[in-house]
């Protein structure tokens, strides 16, 4: 194991250094894998395991709830305990996990442990990233934090050809138990290589109650969304329970000592915008990519592999562009890129509306895709600078953890209410027609919340919120320039530290978690 003594000084090019790129990129590849191969193998994970739309709405969102409630839990034990600690135990959990999905017997199983699944991601996405910037040398830190971030997209850019693959040449639970020798490595490198960091400002008690709170509070509203089509009363008690829970959320919060969620950090309205902004967006993005791989495969006659491969352009899209955009942004402000962003997003969906029967893919699939990855290209990057614009730098870590939480919640109840309200409930997945119909309604609700967001942002982010100003004190900026955003903004933390000891706080990031 590298020597405690030279934390924040290690340097690119050395061998340590090589060691804890590769640890963090695998340790954070396997949770963007994990993102984006499962929607491609949803309708054979259907028909094999033989269960209804509610049930595939599940395997999505159970991971996301558990990732969503817990993620800032995560990185406040990892700031405590120790960053490689938490990281390892993470992976090992994330592992296992992908186990039990890879061998369930049916789908109650396979929920369960995609739940399991999203609190190993909590433990382990937020401490990837914070390990590079706790222990590389800060003249070296762009550089091993733009390694890690290309190699990110790239993972997240080979997950759905990849799935796709797996689901046609192999089965659909190999798409989880691929997890497993990738886990061996990247536990065996950390505790071999990656030296341990802390941070000693953390101290007092963790918000427990605040983060079973939150995750309480989505799991109720999610559930009464699914099951209102099957069963109103349980819809009923499940979301009145939702709602209380949050309500207690709002409380304990305001009452804690140090609560997981400061909400004073809403005083600022332009954070408040820009958070609102990104519930339209990543709310239109998770249903479009929850919805289209139903139409290729089920309408159009895709296979999982070339359906994997349609979004392929999305990801692509958004690694070359990215970091133009946020560049592009800093120049002339986050309002107009923010504003077109969205709306071309918008456009890419109505584009989307032409996908029917045997689409062929470059007349009537590719066009919508690469508008759509277009638009998401210009919006994340000022997105994310806004929100750690919008507040002093010593709270980046938490307004970023808000907004990636905030996309994450909108994503799980897109995916939770939409199938019903567009007539997709019970095994209506499998009907062409069904499938066919309900596709075309989603992708004009998901475009109306896109313009919602592009109207929001020209009327309530400021030109100038990305300017530093004499009295408006230290702001931070990005730490990762390129990303793939398709899950939820990226995890930033103490973007604008430089650790140069083991007790050196660390930032937190994940792009395109």
């Amino acid at each position: 194991m590298a020597d405690a003594a030279r934390v924040g000084e290690i340097r690119y090019g050395s061998a340590t250094g090589r060691w804890i790129l590769l640890t963090t990129v695998l340790g954070s590849g396997i949770v963007m894998l994990d993102g984006t191969v499962v929607n491609v193998a949803l309708p054979t994970i259907g028909r094999d395991l033989n269960t209804s739309v509610s049930a595939l709405q599940w395997i999505v969102n159970a991971y996301t709830l558990t990732l969503a409630g817990l993620i800032l839990l995560g990185g406040a034990l990892g700031d405590r305990y120790g960053r490689r600690k938490v990281f390892v135990i993470g992976v090992a959990w994330f592992a296992v996990a992908s186990l039990l999905c890879g061998i369930a017997p049916n789908a109650e199983m396979l929920i369960l442990a995609r739940a399991l699944q999203g609190i190993g991601g909590a433990l382990l996405t937020p401490g990837s990233l914070a390990i590079i910037q706790a222990t590389f040398h800060a003249d070296d830190r762009p550089r091993a934090v733009g390694a890690w971030s290309g190699l990110g997209g790239v993972a997240t850019a080979i997950g759905p050809f990849l799935g796709g693959w797996l689901v046609d040449s192999v089965n659909w639970r190999w798409i989880f138990l691929i997890n497993l020798p990738l886990a061996a490595v990247t536990i065996v490198v950390a505790l071999k290589h990656v030296p341990e960091t802390f941070d000693a400002r953390q101290s007092g008690r963790f918000d427990i109650s605040g983060a079973a709170l939150a995750a309480l509070g989505l799991a109720g509203v999610t559930w009464a969304l699914i099951s209102a089509p099957d069963s109103l009363p349980t819809a009923v008690v499940a979301g009145v329970a939702g709602i209380a829970a949050g309500v207690a959320f709002v409380m304990v919060e305001r009452r804690v000592r140090e609560p997981m969620l400061p909400l004073d950090v809403f005083s600022s309205r332009q954070f408040t915008a820009v958070n609102i902004v990104t519930l339209c967006v990543y709310a239109a993005l998770s249903a479009v990519l929850f919805f289209l791989v139903l139409q290729l495969q089920t309408v159009s006659g895709y296979s999982p592999q070339n359906s994997g491969l349609a979004t392929l352009p999305i990801t692509v899209l958004m690694l070359l562009l990215s970091a133009r955009a946020g560049d592009l942004a800093k120049r002339m402000g986050p309002r107009l890129p923010m504003t077109v962003g969205p709306l071309l997003c918008a456009g890419g969906l109505l584009l989307m509306l032409r996908i029917g029967a045997d689409a062929p893919y470059i007349t009537e699939v590719l066009p919508g895709v690469a508008l759509l990855g277009l638009g998401l290209s210009v919006t994340v990057a000022p997105l994310t600078a806004t929100v750690l614009a919008s507040v002093d730098v010593a709270r980046a870590g938490i307004a970023s953890g808000v907004n990636n939480a905030a996309a994450r919640a909108a994503g799980l109840l897109a995916v939770a209410g939409l199938p019903a309200i567009v007539g997709m409930t019970g095994d209506g997945y499998r009907v062409p027609a069904t499938v066919d119909s309900g596709f075309d309604k989603a992708m004009w609700i998901c475009a109306g919340l896109l313009v919602l967001g592009a109207v929001l942002a020209w009327t309530t982010v400021r030109s100038d919120a990305l300017e530093v100003t004499a009295d408006s004190g230290p702001r931070a900026e990005p730490a990762c320039r390129t990303n793939c955003a398709v899950g939820a903004p990226p995890l930033e933390g103490d973007v604008s530290a430089a650790p140069s000891a083991p007790s050196a706080p660390g930032g937190k990031a994940l792009p395109g978690a």
